[in-house]
């Protein structure tokens, strides 16, 4: 699999969103983003409380995305080896057609659209603070999403690290234009 050219594209200035179409129906793509082993396939793993005001549990380990390991960039070699835990809050929820939960001092929202066999998945990432978090955090869903792609689709993605690559890069570029 190559990296999709489907970037995320500012709407505000601290604002970035992003769609993907995925084999449905509904519930399954819901469940990607609710049941932690699914989860976990592509993002994180951990418990989430599935109420608004409930808790989240985010068990980020990159290198378990796909069999294929990788080699992360040097700066993100220790997150990599240790992971990462980020404890969220579920903001709204609207099964299976809307998540909204924080994200440090930002917040995502997941929407989910029927468009005949397949579902949109629109994914919104709100008050980032700077661009370096808007490059990194685009680059990193960019990537998470690719992976959902092929996860939904029943294949087997690349390293998070050879997808990752050079995106953050490319949103630089892409940011600057903007």
């Amino acid at each position: 699999m190559s990296p999709t050219n489907d970037h995320g594209r500012l709407i505000a200035p601290a604002e970035v969103r992003f769609e993907r179409l995925l084999p449905g129906p509904i519930e399954t793509v819901w469940s990607f983003l609710v049941d932690s082993d699914k989860r976990g396939q592509w993002l994180a793993s951990g418990p989430m409380e599935l109420k608004e005001g409930g808790a989240v549990e985010l068990r980020f380990q990159h290198r378990d995305l796909s069999p294929e390991k990788g080699t992360p960039p040097d700066r993100y070699r220790e997150m990599d080896e240790k992971g990462h835990v980020g404890h969220e809050r579920v903001l709204r929820i609207e099964p299976p057609r809307l998540l909204a939960i924080s994200w440090g001092d930002s917040d995502v929202t997941f929407e989910l659209v029927p468009e005949g066999r397949k579902v949109r998945l629109i994914l919104t990432h709100r008050r980032l603070t700077d661009r370096a978090s808007l490059v990194q955090t685009s680059g990193g869903w960019h990537t998470h999403l690719d992976i959902l792609v092929e996860r939904a689709n029943g294949r087997t993605p690349p390293s998070f690290w050879a997808v990752f690559g050079g995106i953050e890069a490319e949103y630089e570029r892409l940011y600057t234009k903007s």
